[in-house]
């Protein structure tokens, strides 16, 4: 039998509910809410552009969150 795909829906959750919080603890709660993967980024980070359902990504300057983004 073939393996079931991961879902293609995301989470129920606002990235601004991450914004100001410190990076450690945002990472556990967004994997807490079912975030399948977690991306934390430098301020000017260069990164792809390619949407990936299930992803949140974290600008992080001095070890806050300053930005919060799906995908």
């Amino acid at each position: 039998m073939a393996p079931i795909p991961p879902s293609s829906t995301e989470p129920q959750d606002s990235p601004e509910s991450y914004v100001g919080l410190e990076v450690s603890s945002a990472e556990e709660r967004a994997r807490e809410h079912g975030w399948s993967s977690v991306r934390s980024l430098p301020p000017g980070a260069i990164i792809t552009m390619e949407y990936l359902v299930g992803r949140l990504n974290f600008e992080v300057t001095d070890g806050t969150v300053t930005r919060c983004w799906k995908g």
